[in-house]
């Protein structure tokens, strides 16, 4: 701060102090002209015109001045000037020094600090757009590394849920699962999850990433996503109901309005036609109606068009799952639906065709979680009889401790081992269980001696099973075996024809199974045992016979 201001903030303002002639003094640096022309006056010279003369001319620091008398005259009229803005002075205080202070700081400015602010603000302005070109390359870069993060975490989400799939397979089959049996994981429901673990998340998703920005958010449903090709989606008149709850469980039911009620009476019109195009014209009105959604799509499976037909059993099944129930749960394996009644029927058929296409696509451990959501909502009927398929899923998810477990615990008031694909698939899953690594040989004897014991008792109930098998995995039978009674034509011949059908059924869907060379050594050498066993007249044969 300058002195000036300092005697101003010390109250000693122009025109308060009385004039005297000491006051007007040269200072010692005065000198004189060399003309001699006049007298010259120092800056140092403390009067009231020192402001004036700079607001007006903005002179150097000294001045010339001839007559020294008009100078005297010129302050006292300028003293007479000032006393009368003496009360304003007052008035404004500080304010005003600071307001000086600041004119004589923009008048003392010279051109060079202007040039230097300037400057300063051209190389401000350079940096600040560096930094915005920087931050905008960060962002890009950010969204990258972003994006490959999720990439490898998901790739290590796969590998962690690898290696704890490998230490649960290594661990004793006997062990129990604290979670109820036909507990449904909700990230299973998703194929996605389980093509990640085959591919890698960069092969699945592909582009997906990218638009996920644009895409728009609709509810979150377990059982599909929406997809932004169906029609917005609009209630079509279903609900849930919650009927009772008995022992911790609870029985729901489904219900229509008499609208969708209208538009059941006019699909009805529309299937006794004979013509797919009434329930294409049905669905532009109702794009939501569940039993034109179910027919469509098997009028498009059987022309061929697979994806038309799996798209529109998803977009059944989102229907039926916005209508859900509050109480309503997936996964508890508490919630119970009657087949017996039409509404709840249109729930089961899009869940087992949802299935059945999850199978194809290649993704059996979702297709097993979807067979353990129908078998829990009516796991005593089992009307879809999902009991025939699950331990074919389960062999080709691997489950093995699933399977094993669902045997030892319903066995005792199922009888699945009177089923002949429980009978074969226990024996296989105990059989590839012996074969893990980094068991101890008491374990491997233990399962290897359980799945012979299991596959002896299986092909003494049902002899009828192996020819098939054998002609389907294109191997030819020892004479010994082809030319014996027990597994010849009279076995196919002497059973029923319901067990006929579950024979053919078996055979058909799991004889690729059986294909593996060790698995065909571990089955030919039981065939010799149970051919030796019913020479010797076991009563273990005559049992079975009875029993088929």
């Amino acid at each position: 701060m300058s002195s000036r201001a300092l005697r101003r903030l010390k109250g000693k303002q122009r025109g308060q102090e009385p004039l005297q002639l000491q006051d007007l003094e040269l200072d010692n640096g005065e000198e004189e002209d060399d003309e001699g022309s006049g007298v010259q006056l120092d800056a140092g010279f403390k009067g009231p015109s020192e402001k004036c003369d700079k607001k007006k001319g903005k002179m150097g620091n000294t001045q010339k001045i001839n007559n020294l008398f008009e100078l005297i005259q010129d302050i006292d009229n300028e003293i007479e000037n000032n006393c009368e803005n003496i009360a304003k002075g007052e008035r404004n205080g500080v304010n005003s020094v600071f307001q000086d202070d600041q004119e004589k700081d923009a008048d003392g400015e010279t051109e060079t600090t202007l040039d230097a602010r300037h400057s300063n603000q051209a190389k401000q302005n350079t940096k600040s757009n560096k930094k915005k070109r920087k931050k905008n390359k960060k962002t890009v870069t950010s969204e990258m590394k972003e994006e490959e993060s999720a990439i490898k975490t998901e790739n290590m989400l796969r590998i962690t849920e690898e290696e704890n799939k490998s230490v649960s397979q290594k661990e004793r089959p006997n062990n129990q699962d604290s979670r109820p049996l036909l507990y449904v994981e909700h990230r299973n429901l998703n194929p996605d999850t389980e093509l990640k673990r085959y591919f890698g998340a960069r092969a699945v998703l592909g582009d997906q990433r990218s638009r996920q920005r644009q895409r728009q958010y609709y509810r979150s449903t377990w059982i599909t996503t929406f997809k932004n090709t169906w029609p917005r989606y609009s209630k079509p008149g279903i609900s849930m109901r919650l009927l009772e709850t008995k022992d911790g469980v609870h029985y729901f039911t489904f219900e229509h309005n008499r609208e969708y009620q209208q538009a059941q009476f006019k699909f009805l019109d529309a299937v006794e036609s004979m013509d797919p195009n009434n329930i294409v014209v049905l669905l532009q009105t109702n794009p939501y109606h569940i039993d034109s959604l179910i027919q469509l799509s098997d009028v498009c499976r059987v022309q061929e068009d697979q994806e038309m037909a799996k798209d529109l059993i998803e977009r059944a099944l989102y229907s039926f799952e916005c209508a859900f129930h509050p109480v309503f749960s997936l996964t508890s394996g508490v919630c119970r639906l009657d087949y017996l009644r039409p509404e709840n029927r249109a729930f089961y058929l899009p869940l087992y065709k949802h299935m059945m296409f999850l199978e194809r696509r290649g993704c059996p451990r979702t297709a097993l979680e979807f067979c353990k959501l129908i078998l829990s909502l009516d796991p005593s009927n089992d009307p879809l009889c999902m009991l025939l398929i699950i331990d074919f899923l389960s062999l080709r998810s691997r489950e093995y401790l699933f399977l094993t477990r669902i045997y030892e615990e319903w066995e005792i008031h199922r009888n699945l081992s009177q089923l002949p694909n429980f009978a074969f698939s226990v024996a296989l899953c105990y059989y590839l269980l012996s074969q893990q690594d980094n068991l101890s040989t008491d374990e491997i004897t233990q399962l290897q001696a359980k799945s012979d014991s299991m596959l002896q008792t299986a092909l003494i109930m049902f002899p009828s099973v192996l020819m098939p098998l054998l002609d389907l995995c294109s191997i030819q039978p020892d004479a010994a075996v082809s030319s014996h009674e027990f597994f010849g034509n009279k076995a196919q011949i002497g059973q029923p024809p319901a067990l006929n059908e579950l024979v053919s059924l078996y055979v058909g869907r799991c004889h690729f199974m059986w294909k593996n060379a060790t698995v065909m050594v571990w089955l030919e050498k039981n065939v010799k045992d149970v051919l030796s066993r019913v020479d010797l007249g076991d009563p273990v044969v005559e049992d079975a016979e009875i029993k088929r």
